[in-house]
């Protein structure tokens, strides 16, 4: 059932129900004026006969009080909301009057006329050898109301059906902008989301307008965002693959071909040493260089690709980035807190992770000339991580600073972002700076 036929139907019952109270109202008053027209009529009709009775009685040589009556009513005719019946002293009907000819082309059904009667009680007098009885007859009444009833409800209908008529048309005109916004709900949810609605001229439709086009520009940008995402995570994922790739070429190929000539100069330096003496220095000169680029190139190698990640987890390979550091930049103090369970992240997590670390830490040897370096990695009891990375070196001017331009937090904040978290930088001249990273719902993200 549609949304206009159901406010209709709710406009028609409230309708109904107001005519329901107004007839019964009516009702109600019609039948309370009836029953006080009835009484004053009745109380009006027993003073009349009681004085006609009592000058009956006052003059015995008018007759007998019944004949008194029975010329006096047959010359008075009908009286309006009373019956009167005079009997003789037999008990027999003399004298009834006739019945009201008021609105006589009225026939109301026989529940309306039960409902408005007021059921009046007779009066009666004995007299001299008779009985007069004085009924109420409602009839003339309850004929007029119902004829003005009639009339009532035939305007009552006339106007039911044309007003259900006029909300019915007004219902469609009102809510016809509800079809482009159905319309464009569908179109979204097919994956259409560049529909958009027009202007509308009801300031509710307009506002709703206004809500959807807003709503379907943000989940634009979130459906970009996450392509981005995507994106970003495969980029960097196929980075790694060729970090560790090389990382592995560096260590097979070119340490063994190092290996070898540190071998053969070792060898050409043992038996050179008495017979050449510069031979054997210029042997043990290579043997020197073969050293440097074999700690060379295992540097290089931690730095494409630490093998502790892998054998020892995330936890030993901080402390090992940490100490590492330590020793290199014995001018700066480096503070590492660990806090839950950290070895169990999944190999993404945990890359990402020791990359943030890593440019975090870079950033702060290069440019904040810092002399205390906190680094917090705390897995929640919610399972959210947070990494907090503080320095006390010169801070910057966050306002003034475009960070698209300082592709360290750059590509932190693309990983984070790729791994639905939030990234933030504090940081003010002259008191250091605070990266905060926190990650929700990690055992899912590091799957």
């Amino acid at each position: 059932m549609s949304l206009r036929l159901r406010l209709n139907l709710l406009i028609t019952l409230l309708m109904l129900l107001f005519m329901l109270a107004s007839g019964t109202i009516l009702i109600k008053a019609a039948k309370s004026s009836i029953q006080e027209s009835v009484e004053a009529a009745t109380h009006v009709t027993t003073q009349l006969l009681d004085t006609v009775i009592l000058s009956s009685n006052q003059n015995l040589d008018w007759g007998y009080t019944h004949d008194v009556l029975k010329r006096f009513l047959e010359q008075l005719g009908q009286v309006r909301s009373n019956k009167i019946y005079l009997y003789n002293a037999r008990r027999e009907l003399i004298y009834e009057s006739p019945d009201s000819i008021y609105q006589a082309n009225e026939a109301p059904p026989e529940w309306f006329y039960r409902l408005l009667d007021p059921n009046e009680e007779s009066v009666s007098r004995f007299i001299r050898a008779g009985r007069l009885e004085v009924t109420a007859d409602p009839g003339g009444a309850i004929r007029e109301s119902w004829g003005k009833m009639r009339k009532l409800f035939w305007i009552g209908l006339g106007f039911f059906v044309g007003l259900n008529v006029a909300v019915y048309w007004m219902l469609g005109n009102l809510l016809q902008p509800l079809q482009p916004i159905l319309a464009a709900i569908k179109q979204m949810e097919k994956g259409d989301l560049t529909t958009r609605l027009p202007v509308f001229k009801l300031p509710e439709f307009e506002k709703i307008g206004h809500s959807l086009n807003r709503m379907a520009e943000s989940l634009a940008l979130e459906s970009e965002l996450e392509e981005n995402r995507k994106v970003t995570h495969l980029i960097q994922k196929h980075i790694e693959e060729e970090r560790r790739s090389l990382a592995r070429e560096l260590h097979d190929e070119l340490g063994q071909y190092v290996t070898a000539i540190k071998t053969f100069a070792v060898a050409i330096a043992s038996k050179t040493k008495e017979k050449a003496p510069e031979v054997e220095a210029s042997a043990q000169v290579i043997v020197g260089a073969a050293n440097h680029i074999y700690d060379g190139m295992h540097n290089i190698i931690k730095q494409l690709r630490p093998g502790s990640l892998d054998n020892l987890g995330l936890q030993e390979t901080l402390k090992d980035l940490v100490n590492a550091l330590q020793e290199q930049y014995t001018q700066i103090k480096v503070n590492l807190h660990l806090v839950g369970k950290l070895d169990d992240l999944g190999e993404v997590l945990n890359i990402n992770i020791y990359r943030m670390v890593q440019e975090s830490i870079n950033n702060s040897i290069k440019h904040a000339q810092a002399t205390t370096l906190d680094i917090e990695l705390i897995m929640t009891d919610t399972n959210d991580l947070t990494l907090t990375i503080k320095d006390d070196g010169k801070g910057m001017d966050i306002l003034a600073v475009d960070q698209t331009n300082h592709f360290g937090l750059l590509g932190i904040r693309e990983r984070v972002q790729g791994l639905y978290g939030t990234f933030s930088v504090d940081s003010e001249l002259g008191k250091g700076t605070a990266i905060n990273i926190k990650i929700p719902n990690v055992v899912k993200t590091g799957t």
